[in-house]
């Protein structure tokens, strides 16, 4: 499977690494990014590390170590390893200066969404037949919600391994998928593919299995993001109310809902005596920012959410200082929960509702998971903040021991899919088989 063998030599790898996020507005998936190149790093110091990405300027802010991969230019390797990270700083500066809500963010999402708009796969990178591994690094863009990504990943995945280029997927959340088109394209595809860590294993296995991958292809890891919180977890139990609200397309809230959370988090940060603590994970569209800075307004004790410009560390500090978190956003539940702190998971969306529940089981303790549906929303929704504030302290180290066991598999499935570079070549099966 490998193409190095015997005259293996780690300096010459090549990994090609798609992550679904090429804007990079989202924190979640530029910590998984993040810990995907410090991992890499790790096993092949001297390797090229190429991430796919429309900001190639904010790469080199906030990966360093990754080289910038850019579609629009071609998608080739860059020419020189010694780019000027200085210029990708002030690129990230210029843009948290100037970056806000805009109505063409919204609208890419929406078209990325809807088959009557699907705009067609962009062409591939020129990268791919010179990498010596194509890794689809983890994300929730394997489902229906984000068919465009899901097809454009496949579609790498595809011709890497009509090249003979070993491929891999880590930190996956697959599914929920009802398209057809999509399931068909899955089914050709994913079956070949090395091996898949994901990131849950409440459906995404069943899902695999129904797709036709071999259950020795894949393992359950959890999400890559755990290790870059982790890594910042606090050492004492902090004071705050952690609030984040996102309202998009694929989680839609209605208006007595967002009142009836703002209510509450505002009146239970008051009886907390906490500050409440407006937690920021993505800048697209400011779809944070303007969902959850309302929700702040009357509270007692507030603090200041991120800058534009800050990176996903700067928000799982700000999370550190939480007692306990309330969010519809996933990562940040990644982040607290592996810090050891505990959280509500708030959703309104058969999505959510997947990955919420999944994340729960990995954690086992730690995260309840409240439908903003609910008719019964307001006590439902105190009964779970109050729960999780009581026993925060008690479910300190049961969490960051299940941090630890996802960290540890997450490095183990990496360490299986160097062997995929490093070994002879070996059977994979064809097509049809």
């Amino acid at each position: 499977m490998g193409k190095f063998g015997a005259g293996f030599d780690a300096a010459d790898i090549r990994v090609l690494v798609e992550n679904g996020e090429y804007w990079l507005r989202n924190r979640g998936d530029i910590a998984m990014m993040d810990v995907t190149v410090r991992r890499l790093r790790e096993r092949w110091p001297d390797a090229r590390i190429g991430m796919l990405t429309d900001q190639p300027r904010i790469l080199r802010a906030l990966l360093p170590q990754a080289e910038p991969i850019c579609l629009g230019s071609g998608g080739y390797w860059p020419g020189t390893r010694a780019w000027d990270r200085a210029v990708g700083v002030a690129a990230l500066q210029w843009r948290a200066r100037t970056d806000g809500p805009k109505s063409r963010l919204r609208a890419l999402r929406r078209a990325g969404g809807a088959p009557a708009s699907e705009p067609p796969a962009p062409p591939l990178p020129s990268a791919v037949a010179d990498a010596s591994l194509v890794l689809a690094q983890g994300g929730g863009y394997f489902t229906d919600v984000d068919r465009y990504q899901a097809h454009r990943t496949l579609n790498l995945l595809e011709y890497a391994q009509a090249q003979g280029i070993p491929t891999a997927m880590i930190g996956q959340g697959i599914g929920p998928i009802d398209d057809p088109r999509l399931l068909d394209r899955a089914a050709q595809v994913l079956p070949q593919v090395g091996l898949i860590a994901l990131r849950e294993g409440r459906r995404g296995p069943a899902l695999l299995a129904e797709l036709g991958v071999a259950a020795d292809r894949i393992v359950v890891t959890g999400d890559d993001a755990v290790e870059l919180a982790y890594r910042l977890r606090p050492e004492t139990i902090g004071p705050d109310l952690g609030i984040c609200l996102r309202v998009a397309d694929y989680a839609r809230v209605g208006t007595a809902a967002r009142a009836v959370l703002g209510t509450t988090v505002r009146a239970l940060s008051a009886e907390f005596d906490a500050a409440l603590s407006p937690l920021i994970i993505s800048e697209y569209d400011s779809e944070d920012r303007r969902c959850t800075l309302p929700l702040l307004a009357g509270a007692a004790r507030t603090r200041r959410p991120v800058g534009r410009g800050a990176t996903a560390a700067d928000v799982a500090r700000q999370v550190a200082r939480c007692r306990v978190v309330v969010t519809s956003a996933y990562h940040l539940a990644v982040f607290a929960l592996s810090q050891g702190i505990p959280a509500v998971g708030i959703t309104a969306s058969r999505y959510y509702n997947d990955k919420f529940h999944g994340l729960a089981e990995m954690f086992g303790t730690g995260l309840r998971v409240v439908e903003l549906r609910d008719p019964d929303l307001e006590p439902a929704l105190t009964a779970a903040i109050r729960a999780q504030w009581e026993q925060a302290p008690t479910l300190r180290e049961p969490l960051r021991h299940k941090a630890i066991e996802q960290i540890d598999a997450a490095r183990g499935a990496l360490e299986r899919i160097a062997r995929l570079v490093e070994s002879e070549p070996s059977a994979v099966p064809a097509k049809g088989e």
